[in-house]
């Protein structure tokens, strides 16, 4: 009897391909869960960005934008030092229609006011400032992760991770870098004691201040 048990376990373990299909198996199962994981971050992003620009007020708005921004910023990161996804087919499948976020933008827009208008430099490696709306930016890297979650909620998990990769590389990214810096900027020009050398840095902080300080005066 044991020896039976003996053949039949070392003929399990000669069974052509058994080693590679466990090993694929395992890399699906550990893909699903990191797609499940930055799912779950994409959606806290998208639902608490539609809170802030709702419900926040001016005071509250920094702040809580630059903790959204910067936690997205993160969930970026771990897709941009992962290994390269790519999608099964050449076309990108029908994914239904874009979002209305039209609504999400013109809230944020009236919630930063003054704030609303940065600038910024797009690539370091050939630096040019352009200039840009938080609004527009903020809801523009909405609209792209909304395309992933749209794939995720398919079941189709490489599609998602693909583009939310290669999204996050070619558009969202600079963007969630670029606003986290200004955002970050309002909130160190109204607290630290700075040296104001042009109308432009005053005109800065006495916007900054007026929006920080809207949430006492409400």
């Amino acid at each position: 009897m044991n020896g039976n048990m003996s053949d039949n376990s070392t003929a399990t373990e000669k069974l052509p391909g058994l080693a590679a299909l466990e090993a694929l198996i395992a890399v699906e199962t550990e893909t699903v869960r990191f797609a499940d994981d930055i799912a779950a971050s994409v959606r806290s992003f998208l639902d608490g960005l539609r809170v802030v620009a709702a419900q926040a007020t001016g005071g509250q708005a920094v702040s809580l934008l630059l903790l959204q921004i910067s936690q997205i910023a993160l969930t970026g990161a771990r897709l941009g030092v992962h290994r390269d996804f790519a999608p099964r087919d050449e076309y990108q499948p029908d994914d239904g229609p874009d979002p209305d976020l039209d609504e999400l933008r013109l809230q944020l827009a009236k919630l930063l006011g003054n704030l609303d208008t940065y600038s910024y430099v797009f690539d370091p490696y050939a630096p040019e400032i352009v200039e840009g709306l938080l609004s527009d930016d903020l809801t523009s890297i909405a609209a792209d992760l909304a395309v992933g979650v749209r794939h995720h909620e398919a079941g189709d998990v490489e599609e998602a991770l693909w583009w939310w990769q290669f999204s996050y590389v070619s558009s969202w990214g600079a963007l969630a870098g670029s606003a986290m810096k200004a955002l970050l900027s309002v909130v160190a020009h109204d607290r630290l004691d700075v040296d104001l050398d042009t109308t432009q840095e005053l005109a800065l902080v006495e916007a900054a201040a007026a929006v920080l300080d809207s949430a006492e005066n409400a």
